[in-house]
């Protein structure tokens, strides 16, 4: 039979762990969350293998089980690299970059982004990239609005990127944060802009 002492010690040890547990779930679900880049969609900005944390807190992390969100520190921004639950499979999670907003006109012409009739120069979108006119909403001379409640983005990588042109808009609460810094592997560790 274990002493009073050995019971003690042990349920310390075991409150020690639970407390430790419930942090990192609770950090994980609405501070910041690993994920791992699995294609090539975001190249050069991001590359397969690549591990980065993404904010969750920034936008206003989502409370699990419920459509319901924690308070946004900020509204997203035209060049946001951001992570957000597939459209279509609603149990994954993609990255790409956010170019426009709702009621913006989008279309892309000549290579370039254009919104709103203009072409897009913030260097977080430009950046020298060229954008392919593919999909049913990136075809040559279509302009597409984006409706209320959702984004329009687009992978870096335009030529190999399943993005907005294929599949349309992005719902606002599909959202799930900014990503924010390479951390693996180390010749790669860097701050995302």
């Amino acid at each position: 039979m274990a002493s009073p002492r050995t019971k003690a010690l042990w349920r310390e040890y075991a409150e020690s762990i639970l407390v430790a547990v419930i942090l990192a779930l609770a950090i994980r679900t609405f501070v910041v969350q690993a994920f791992k880049i699995p294609t090539g969609s975001m190249r050069p900005t991001l590359m397969e293998g690549d591990r980065l944390l993404v904010n969750k807190l920034l936008y206003g992390a989502r409370v699990p089980f419920s459509t319901w969100r924690l308070p946004a520190l900020h509204a997203p921004r035209r060049g946001d690299i951001i992570v957000f639950r597939s459209t279509e499979e609603d149990h994954r999670d993609f990255i790409k970059r956010l170019v426009a907003f709702e009621g913006e006109l989008v279309e892309i012409k000549e290579s370039r982004l254009w919104v709103n009739g203009r072409p897009i120069t913030e260097p977080a979108v430009f950046r020298e990239r060229s954008y392919y006119n593919r999909g049913d909403y990136g075809k040559p001379g279509l302009a597409v609005r984006v409706p209320a409640g959702h984004y329009f983005v687009l992978g870096d990588n335009s030529a190999s990127s399943r993005d907005s042109r294929y599949w349309g808009f992005l719902p606002m609460g599909h959202m799930v944060g900014k990503a924010m810094v390479i951390y693996w592997p180390l010749k790669r560790v860097r701050v995302l802009r």
